[in-house]
């Protein structure tokens, strides 16, 4: 009984992470404000107790180990 909830967790787990990196790379190819709001908002669909902080972290990272 504990492994299939614990298969079935993480596997939630790792279909959260590639949803939130999906949207990630939209946030950073999105042109508008607007489009960047709808797409914060679907994250913290996603994800609720995600803040905006650490969905915008690891695109922060990236910019600056491409720009150093």
């Amino acid at each position: 009984m504990g492994a299939f909830t614990k298969r079935w967790t993480i596997q939630k787990r790792r279909t959260r992470r590639q949803k939130l990196d999906k949207l990630r790379r939209r946030y950073t190819a999105a042109r508008t404000d607007s489009e960047r709001t709808a797409i914060l908002a679907k994250a913290r669909q996603v994800s609720p107790q995600i803040l905006e902080a650490e969905f915008l972290g690891p695109i922060r990272s990236e910019g600056q180990a491409r720009a150093g």
